[in-house]
């Protein structure tokens, strides 16, 4: 590369458990030739994405070319976070040849996308492309489609209801911002669920966009590498709802980290995080927990009442458990979610 050619950054945007790090992992293991850099932004305090990744560095990017910011939205700390990142990142002997940003699931891509614009990096960098996924069973399933005859008599009966929810604000606000949607989770939507997804993609996307599904993180790297959108300088053909304002808040949601002893049957914490989903409305849960008689440690992936789990790797150091909640403000109880979770 060029020393006078920018390095391109891919921005992978999309709600949470749509399956940004499993993508990110695939692309890391089918890097075309490049050598990779990774920036990871948790949405809570204790880094699971991250850790995720760098289990799998290697020559084409290293441990030290994955970094995780977890204390706040990338968008809303560009000044003391972001920009001296990227800059480390770029200072690096050998830099990379393309950078993989994976936002929060809470996160607005179009702020971000501003602060390519800052002096200190702008002739250095470029946004390659912004990737959204959307989880195709959920968006088949209209939890970001709400039925407009069933909308209406909700305003009807109140008035305080005539507004978007926060969580189908930032859904629509990532599908305007990008490059591709690519519909993950295709196996459990099958052709019909996949048939509905698009249609509501299309009907909320601002212009004609590629939409491609996907299964597991896989696709072909090519396809979503090497866009040269400069989406920097393509900002008004992205439309949001917060465009005007001149920064955005994540009040509307919120997250406690909830510490675990260990458990005795996984199937007995699946049902304690499904029960939060149904109870509570818990949005997302990710983390690590100890199950007594395993030399493994389990990874847990929540979304709504769908949870996955899997042994990774061994404990190092004390057998203690971590997870990670996520949900609206008004519905986050640490004392409840702790009840529940047996914590």
């Amino acid at each position: 590369m060029s020393d006078l050619s920018k390095i391109p950054v891919t921005v992978i945007t999309g709600f949470l458990g749509s399956g940004k790090t499993t993508l990110i992992r695939h692309l890391m293991q089918n890097p075309q030739g490049k050598r990779l850099a990774v920036l990871v932004n948790e949405f809570g305090t204790v880094g699971v994405d991250g850790d995720i990744l760098k289990s799998c560095a290697d020559e084409n990017c290293p441990v030290e070319n994955i970094v995780e910011l977890a204390n706040g939205c990338i968008c809303c700390t560009v000044a003391d976070d972001f920009i001296p990142t990227i800059e480390a990142l770029m200072a690096m002997p050998q830099k990379p040849d393309h950078i993989l940003i994976e936002t929060s699931g809470l996160a607005l891509p179009k702020p971000l996308l501003k602060a390519f614009d800052w002096p200190a990096i702008r002739s250095r960098i470029t946004v390659d492309g912004v990737i959204a996924l959307a989880d195709a069973e959920a968006v088949a399933a209209g939890r970001f489609a709400p039925d407009e005859a069933a909308v209406q008599a909700q305003r009807e009966a109140d008035e305080g209801l005539d507004h978007e929810t926060p969580l189908s604000e930032v859904f629509e606000d990532q599908i305007a911002c990008a490059d591709i949607v690519l519909l993950s989770k295709a196996d459990l939507a099958g052709e019909a669920g996949l048939a509905a997804a698009r249609a509501v993609i299309e009907a909320e996307a601002p212009r004609k966009l590629p939409i491609l599904p996907m299964t597991e993180g896989e696709i072909d790297p090519r396809l979503i590498l090497g866009l040269n959108a400069a989406a920097e300088d393509d900002l008004a053909a992205r439309p949001s709802h917060h465009d005007g304002a001149d920064d955005h808040e994540h009040d509307d949601f919120d997250s406690v980290v909830i510490a675990l002893p260990e458990v005795a049957d996984p199937a007995d914490l699946v049902a304690a995080i499904q029960k939060l989903a149904r109870e509570q409305d818990i949005l997302r849960v990710k983390g690590y927990v100890a199950v007594k008689g395993k030399p493994m440690r389990l990874l847990v992936q929540a979304v709504g009442e769908r949870v996955r789990h899997q042994y990774d790797r061994p404990w190092s150091g004390e057998r203690q458990g971590h997870l990670v909640v996520i949900a609206e403000h008004d519905h986050i109880d640490p004392a409840a979610i702790r009840a529940v979770l047996g914590a």
